[in-house]
């Protein structure tokens, strides 16, 4: 079993183990030697110079030999429970019984007192208590170690884990706005075209003034849309107003035929809503309806706030010919719009919004865009640091 003791290396330590435990070597000696040291007085009578040595060489040995008993404790420590009590309370017995021996043996040389040996049982009992006691403080230290040593990779993975959950939520959130703007940004392009187009046609039919009208609400319409971030979300009071931009456009070239019915509640002009959402559905109904339709048409929108949720309808009377829903769902119909719409808005609400696309029976579609009723803290419908604010005949309703 001795043998088996230095067959393996001692379990590596670190440098505030080795610092633990020479507090301890010293601390415990030092505590011993007081204790010998008024004991002897007591029991002797005046200390001479003879005791002092005594307790230094036995403090001396003392040391070496728990020196020992640390080398064979640290080399079976990951060794069974009972592997380890057993040899180690036999280490305890021999290092007990050599430090007795020469406790004895040196205080009857240094005292000349021969009749100690008669007290021999007396000693070796002290001498097992005093490394059964070091033994438990050992222990007790090295366990307090461990937990430690543990509690600090544990705290090292937690923060390892809790960085890398931030990595991947900015990386998230990267992407998602990436995301909204790749979606915003696919809505302008076939407005733009058209809108170029007429003017150009104004301009050959020498409509000077509409052209320089329409050209200025396209700068102002192009302005908002740069100046605000596609996940920035303004009150509806003022995306009615952005929306407003746009139409101005659009009834330069229809005229009369294009007929606006806005009817908004008061309790939702404040809801926020993400900046020119509605545009991307009222072009479609533009396309799709106004435009093939002689008479022109309507387009009519109600929002309200019901049980904390803001609901919105945008609806037209159509094109004057029957169209199936499943065409205007479609990439050839309304579909790239509303698909658009739809994406941008699971990437700002994921699940908790709807949008419903119903066919009216007189004629045109209607739809519904339901979302969570959230108001600005700001209080004036704008994000925060945005000046740029339309003035109030921007907004009809």
């Amino acid at each position: 079993m001795l043998t088996s003791i230095f067959e393996h290396p001692p379990t590596k330590i670190g440098r505030y183990s080795v610092y633990q435990f020479g507090l301890l070597q010293l601390g415990f000696w030092a505590f011993v030697s007081t204790i010998s040291f008024f004991s002897l007085t007591l029991w002797y009578g005046p200390y001479d110079s003879s005791h002092i040595v005594h307790i230094i060489l036995q403090a001396i040995l003392g040391l070496i030999l728990t020196l020992f008993l640390y080398v064979c404790f640290m080399r079976i420590w990951h060794k069974p429970f009972i592997y380890r009590a057993a040899v180690g309370f036999m280490m305890v017995l021999v290092v007990s019984l050599i430090w007795t021996l020469f406790r004895i043996e040196a205080f009857i040389r240094l005292t000349e007192i021969s009749s100690e040996w008669s007290e021999f049982g007396g000693w070796h009992f002290a001498s097992i208590f005093i490394f059964l006691c070091w033994t438990g403080l050992f222990h007790g230290m090295r366990y307090n170690d461990l937990l430690q040593t543990e509690h600090r990779i544990m705290l090292k993975a937690e923060a390892e884990a809790r960085e890398e959950q931030m990595k991947r939520m900015h990386a998230q959130t990267i992407a998602r706005d990436a995301q909204i703007k790749m979606l915003r940004y696919q809505l302008n392009p076939h407005f733009l075209c058209n809108t170029l187009n007429a003017i150009s046609s104004l301009v050959e039919v020498n409509e000077s003034q509409k052209a320089q009208s329409m050209t200025v609400q396209l700068s102002r319409f192009l302005r908002h849309s740069l100046d605000n971030n596609p996940d920035t979300k303004l009150s509806l009071e003022n995306e009615i107003k952005a929306l407003n931009l746009y139409l101005e456009i659009e009834k330069t070239r229809f005229g009369d035929r294009l007929i606006l019915d806005f009817q908004i509640d008061e309790q939702a002009r404040l809801a926020l809503v993400p900046s020119l959402l509605l545009q991307p559905i009222i072009e479609n109904s533009m396309k799709h309806a106004i435009a093939q339709n002689e008479l022109g048409g309507t387009i009519s929108i109600l929002a309200k706030v019901q049980q904390h949720r803001l609901i919105m309808q945008l609806s037209d009377t159509g094109s004057g010919s029957k169209i199936g829903k499943s065409k205007m769902e479609s990439s050839k119909g309304r579909g790239v719009g509303l698909r658009n719409t739809n994406e941008r808005l699971k990437a700002l609400y994921d699940n908790d919004f709807s949008v419903n696309i119903d066919l009216i029976p007189l004629g045109g579609l209607r739809t519904t865009i339901e979302l969570p009723c959230e108001y600005s803290s700001s209080g004036n419908g704008y994000p925060m640091g945005n000046q740029d604010r339309l003035s109030e005949n921007e907004y009809k309703a």
